[in-house]
């Protein structure tokens, strides 16, 4: 089987991710996925791109770009630094929600339960010198609610 590139495989994904109401199958079966609407920085073009996330309290999501352990950021970071507000699919709801980066004490508070949760992060961290960055996502009427709790 040809490998795809990494377009083309999250253009799978999000195909295979709609047509499955949420669910993905094959690998991915038991990954939770989210669909990131997010507005390209430069270009203002909406893209999506799937990813694992990890549920956490008060409808809440954390994403993480690990970039598959690369030495830069994936192009959804600064999409999402620069337009935090975006739209997400969780199975089959769509809505919008608010993105923000941890700080580096809410992400070293959170980091065990993220690698104990997701251990290829970990492995990810391994690679790369940078920090991984972690995002919060917070549904919209939500966004008083402080991280404690992230």
């Amino acid at each position: 089987m040809d490998t795809m590139d990494p377009a083309e495989f999250n253009a799978d994904v999000v195909e295979r991710f709609r047509a499955g109401g949420g669910q993905v199958g094959g690998p991915l079966a038991d990954t939770p996925l989210i669909l990131v609407h997010h507005i390209g920085r430069r270009s203002g073009v909406e893209r999506v791109v799937p990813l694992a996330y990890l549920s956490r309290p008060h409808g809440r999501f954390l994403i993480v770009a690990a970039n598959g352990g690369s030495e830069t950021h994936p192009a959804w970071y600064y999409n999402l630094k620069a337009n935090p507000e975006v739209t997400v699919e969780v199975g089959t709801e769509t809505f919008r929600v608010v993105a923000r980066q941890l700080n580096a004490a809410e992400r070293s508070a959170l980091w065990p339960t993220i690698v104990e949760m997701a251990p290829a992060v970990g492995m990810f961290q391994s690679m790369t010198d940078r920090a991984i960055p972690v995002f919060v996502l917070t549904p919209q009427g939500r966004l008083g609610a402080r991280c404690d709790t992230c």
